[in-house]
């Protein structure tokens, strides 16, 4: 168990910072949120899908109980027109003549039945009919002639044996016979007074069917609803066309559309009682209701988790940017250590534990740089006494040969060079002899650039002297940077370096170039050559040993000017070796101008 729990330690402390972080970030963050909210969405899908189902019960008994109102309205008014008992009595009666039954009409049958309508207002006619040979046929009032027995209503009703019947059918227009619409009524024998039953009298209430088609149309967001009769008829529908008078001559029977399964399908009967046994409201759901409240929810799901997914991105994102800055920024600073680099790691250290980490590392490397400082004020003491030394033991080898004597020496070899015409000799005469003059009286450490170019010229002259066409030399340098000052010899010996290990160690012609230039705020200094170059491991080898202070025997000259650089620009000046083997060798370094001095002329 312990070597389990091991193992899987070394294996997350070997993860980087980076990755660590990012796996923070999907793992306790992203994945839960993905997690919590694809839970939520499935359970609120399940709560709309109820609460639409909800929704969808209570449009069809809306629905139901509106229809179920009209129908019951006009049984209710069929009811008290077959209990008025003037009403049967002036039906019953027999006329001596259409004058009398005028004078009947006009006084008590006239708005004895229209009455009712106003308060009524689903009721659309209300026709009596009667087989009573002294009534005139008009209006509210109809005798029963062989057109009205032939009538699909009556037939209907002559089937029937109950007392109040309820009938859907197409029958022609009263005022057109050309065109057949539907018609709803209720149909009821006016029997209630026995002793007024001289003739038949039928009772037909016509209810408006706008208003049951307005019902329908009403719950169309929910419910597609289809209004059936005993028989299974469909007498109305959102699509049934009754508004465009598309009505067929007769009632089709319901048959499932075959996008709906029977569990879509939501029946509730009309009422309970006899007149509208087996008429029923059937609802078909309106798929895209529910598919849309499911699409808002899970777009409004989807936004919130996007904004809570941000917003915990966010504030992790603060927090371990505050861990992860400061944390590089130790780790860089401590690789500085490493190179002898001890720079006090300067930000905003906090009060947590990797700020009481910074504060800790600033003081050691105080100490410690304050003990290396210490150390190398005792070596320079003893350096600048060793120095004090050699420049003795020089003064004395230089007192021991007047350079007067060497002057006047090349001079007079050079009157003999001049007159025998031997003129590559006379002009290597004189660069040996400025040269020489230069190095015994340059007494300045820092000197121009240009002081700098013409003491190396004057050395290329002699070497090319020395080796003819195998060496040749050119210098691309800028105007402005003439007048820069940088340590003395700090170009030379990186010239000699590419004659002696570059240039001579190969068969073809040699090219040696210096460069100078001011490059994006720095002076840069490179000397090319295209010699034999250097193989990788020793390269490796070199600029180990030009960074290594205590190193000896080789890359001298290259170390001294690195060490001078250093010491000089208090290590803000860069150096750089690049070399391929058959190619050459390029050795540049950069300083930034604003530490350079400038002779003004």
């Amino acid at each position: 168990m312990k070597l389990g729990k091991f193992r899987l330690r070394r294996i997350i402390n070997d993860i980087p910072l980076n990755y660590k972080f990012l796996m923070i970030l999907v793992i306790g963050v992203l994945l839960p949120i993905i997690i919590i909210n694809l839970m939520f969405m499935d359970r609120m899908s399940d709560f709309i899908r109820a609460r639409e189902e909800q929704n969808l019960d209570i449009s069809l008994e809306r629905a139901r109980k509106d229809i179920h109102d009209y129908i019951d309205g006009g049984v209710a008014v069929s009811h008290a027109l077959n209990t008025d008992k003037a009403l049967n009595e002036m039906l019953d009666r027999t006329y001596e003549g259409q004058l009398e039954f005028y004078e009947t009409f006009d006084e008590q049958l006239r708005n004895r039945v229209t009455s009712y309508i106003p308060v009524n207002n689903q009721i659309e006619r209300i026709t009596i009919f009667t087989n009573n040979p002294t009534i005139v046929s008009g209006g509210n009032y109809q005798f029963i002639n062989a057109t009205v027995k032939n009538s699909d209503w009556y037939r209907l009703w002559k089937d029937n044996s109950d007392p109040v019947y309820v009938a859907a059918y197409i029958a022609t227009e009263a005022n057109n016979f050309a065109s057949t619409v539907p018609y709803l009524s209720v149909m009821e024998r006016m029997d209630y007074y026995d002793k007024y039953n001289t003739y038949e009298k039928v009772l037909r209430i016509d209810i408006e069917l706008n208003k049951i088609y307005d019902v329908i149309m009403r719950e169309k967001d929910y419910l597609n609803l289809y209004l059936l009769n005993e028989n299974n008829q469909v007498i109305m529908s959102a699509g049934s066309g009754y508004r465009k008078g598309l009505i067929s001559d007769q009632y089709s029977i319901f048959e499932l559309p075959e996008q709906y399964s029977e569990e879509d399908v939501h029946t509730i009967s009309i009422g309970t009682a006899k007149y509208v046994k087996g008429w029923k409201l059937v609802g078909l759901p309106e798929g895209t209701r529910i598919n849309k409240a499911l699409v808002e929810m899970r777009v409004f799901v989807g936004l919130l988790a996007v904004a809570v997914t941000l917003a915990a991105m966010l504030f992790i994102y603060i927090m371990l940017r505050s861990y992860n800055y400061r944390v590089k920024r130790l780790s860089r600073h401590m690789q500085k250590v490493t190179n002898e680099k001890f720079d006090l790691i300067s930000i905003e250290e906090g009060r947590d534990e990797i700020g009481g980490l910074i504060q800790n590392f600033n003081s050691m490397t105080s100490r410690i740089n304050s003990l290396i400082n210490n150390v190398y004020k005792l070596e320079i003491q003893k350096k600048n006494l060793e120095m004090e030394r050699v420049r003795a033991e020089l003064n004395l080898l230089q007192s021991q040969m007047n350079p007067h004597f060497l002057f006047n020496t090349l001079n007079a070899i050079l009157v003999v060079c001049t007159k025998n015409n031997y003129d590559d000799v006379t002009d290597v005469i004189k660069s040996l002899s400025r040269l020489l003059r230069r190095l015994l009286s340059w007494k300045e450490d820092i000197v121009t650039i240009q002081e700098e170019i013409m003491f190396i010229e004057m050395y290329l002259k002699i070497e090319k002297f020395r080796f003819r066409d195998k060496i040749d030399y050119e210098f691309e340098i800028d105007e402005e940077a003439l007048l820069y000052k940088i340590p003395k010899m700090s170009i030379q010996p990186l010239v000699e370096n590419s004659c002696k290990h570059g240039i001579q160690m190969i068969n073809a012609q040699g090219l040696v170039k210096v460069s100078v230039k001011i490059v994006d705020g720095k002076l840069r200094v490179a000397v090319c050559d295209n010699g034999k170059g250097i193989e990788p491991e020793k390269l490796r080898e070199i600029i180990l040993s030009v960074r290594n202070e205590n190193s000896s025997g080789t890359s001298i000259g290259i170390r001294n000017v690195y060490r001078r650089l250093e010491l000089n620009y208090n290590n803000q000046a860069g150096f750089d070796i690049v070399s391929k083997p058959g190619q050459g060798t390029t050795v540049s370094f950069e300083i930034p101008v604003n530490l350079l001095e400038r002779k003004f002329t």
